[in-house]
């Protein structure tokens, strides 16, 4: 299926790898887990269509150039997934939206849905969890 290549940009190795397991196990190729900008730059050769991205990893509060840069020159659809939520204020230019962390597995598996809808131009709702940006 198309626009279903994900990155996770994550420092938190459990968290990566439960996200992992649940968008493996929805059908998502996971093309990597990125615990700082280097990797994700890297990482983004590969051209995900979705990136879920925390804000603070392991080279400080990176998260938020991260996003921009992965929707702004890659076209990736960005979603935050952070538990420092207020720390976006109104969004990040041309990502999606932030879910709060913690965040339960039926949540992120609504969440990842609306994403791969909204890419498509599908008419689709944001779950509850999901706090949307601006669109454009």
């Amino acid at each position: 299926m198309t626009d279903k290549r994900i990155l996770i940009v994550e420092d938190e190795f459990i968290v990566a790898l439960n996200l992992r397991q649940i968008m493996s196990d929805m059908g998502f190729e996971v093309i990597g887990i990125a615990p700082d900008a280097a990797t994700a730059e890297r990482l983004a050769e590969a051209k995900p269509d979705i990136a879920l991205v925390d804000l603070n990893l392991r080279d400080g509060p990176t998260g938020p150039q991260i996003g921009a840069k992965l929707s702004q020159q890659h076209g990736t659809s960005v979603l935050f997934l952070t538990a420092n939520a207020s720390q976006l204020g109104d969004g990040i230019k041309g990502t999606v939206g932030v879910v709060s962390k913690p965040v339960d597995e039926d949540s992120i598996e609504s969440v990842l849905e609306f994403l791969v809808k909204h890419r498509v131009g599908e008419p689709a709702s944001p779950p509850p969890a999901l706090r949307l940006f601006s669109l454009h």
